[in-house]
């Protein structure tokens, strides 16, 4: 496994300090931020505890793009997050976001293969270039989400995956019709 495969391992020290242990020097939120944009995976530990706060710090990078005008998450999103950790919905939304994002990053990676594939225009010149500046609209309109390879289903708070003949075969059946309607959209 290469060191880009394993997460990259922060420490919090009990100054608040957060700790680059592949680099040896101290980072910020926004150098998190970054490593994440980048593609890479992070995992942030409390060295005094031991605690995982991945999750915490993750929030509080959402928490402070939102709050510098950087809204990704519309209002009514919010609040169906907000419900949904007082509703029966919490184990589906989690399976429901993660098969959302997947799709999404499946749907920009065809695009892009899609756009030269067999294309009349390909041979036209300057084709390369305008090739290149809608890759990087994509990337940009998508937030340049790098496709996941440990993309798996999230077994729900009982352990058990997602049900592959309800939820699934719904997601998938979606997928197919937004990728079809791509195509068209290509053609």
């Amino acid at each position: 496994m290469s060191t880009t495969d394993k997460p990259l391992l922060i420490k919090r020290y009990a100054s608040r300090r957060l700790y680059n242990t592949e680099t040896s020097d101290y980072v910020t939120l926004e150098d998190i931020a970054g490593f994440i944009r980048d593609g890479r995976e992070v995992q942030i530990i409390d060295l005094k505890s031991g605690d995982d706060l991945t999750r915490q710090f993750l929030l509080q990078i959402i928490a402070d793009h939102e709050s510098r005008g950087e809204n990704v998450l519309p209002i009514n999103v919010l609040n169906d997050l907000v419900r949904s950790y007082t509703t029966q919905a919490t184990s589906i939304v989690p399976q429901f976001l993660a098969m959302s994002f997947e799709m999404m990053r499946d749907g920009q990676s065809k695009m892009i293969e899609n756009m030269g594939a067999m294309s009349p225009l390909s041979t036209m010149p300057g084709f390369e270039a305008m090739q290149a500046q809608q890759e990087a609209f994509l990337k940009a309109m998508t937030g340049g989400f790098p496709p996941r390879s440990d993309a798996k289903p999230t077994p729900d708070e009982s352990g058990n995956k997602p049900n592959e003949s309800g939820e699934l075969q719904t997601i998938k059946s979606q997928l197919a019709d937004l990728q079809a309607q791509l195509e068209k959209l290509s053609r």
